[in-house]
């Protein structure tokens, strides 16, 4: 069996970040399964089909722990915030490992609906209880997981060119990093040196 990487593990993880695994968020999840260091049924919010992936890219039978991992899988939730409680503290802006909150201090806070998981860690920190959880319907969880997992693709898309463009850029000629301008002008200082020994051949005779 080939070595499978903590990054392939990872993506096939909902990037929650809930820690109900035991572990601090996926990636470091997914360096335990890579190392062998934990099992493939930890992941609740991904269910069934999360624990199929792991266990078909680890080569291990998913099959045992099927029936548990069932019983553990909570329903797809989101974050609401009561606009009209919220007293802008911003102790809720730490807790959310995704970044789903906007807001800042003394003014009114909101959840970014795309990016939440549900993951409830941003209920505790709140002083004055104004964020509720909702559970949502089967056809808004395929919806709202469909958004965040385009937005992931777009996001990995965007760093891939960022790395590509960094690495064209550090490979690129020192004469290639001239601007329009800086290389009409050196092409024009050549024409003339070009003209001036073409002219200097011809007056020799």
């Amino acid at each position: 069996m080939r070595h499978v990487t903590p990054d392939e593990i990872d993506q096939l993880l909902p990037q929650t970040q809930c820690e109900l695994c035991g572990f601090g968020g996926c990636m470091p999840y997914a360096k335990a399964l890579a190392q062998g260091n934990a099992p493939i049924n930890l992941c609740p919010p991904g269910g069934i089909p999360t624990l199929k992936a792991l266990g078909q890219l680890l080569d291990q039978d998913p099959t045992p722990y099927l029936h548990d991992l069932q019983q553990k899988t909570p329903a797809a939730k989101i974050a609401v915030i009561r606009e009209a409680d919220c007293i802008g503290c911003t102790k809720c802006l730490p807790a959310c490992p995704v970044d789903a909150i906007i807001g800042s201090a003394k003014q009114m806070h909101a959840i970014i609906t795309a990016e939440c998981t549900g993951c409830e860690l941003c209920v505790a920190p709140c002083p004055v209880d104004c964020i509720d959880i909702i559970t949502l319907s089967p056809e808004t969880k395929q919806r709202e997981q469909s958004q965040k997992t385009l937005s992931r693709k777009r996001h990995a898309a965007k760093q891939e060119r960022a790395t590509e463009a960094l690495a064209a850029k550090k490979q690129r000629p020192s004469g290639c990093t001239l601007t329009e301008k800086q290389l009409f002008i050196r092409e024009a200082v050549t024409r003339a040196k070009a003209r001036k020994k073409a002219l200097s051949t011809l007056y020799s005779h």
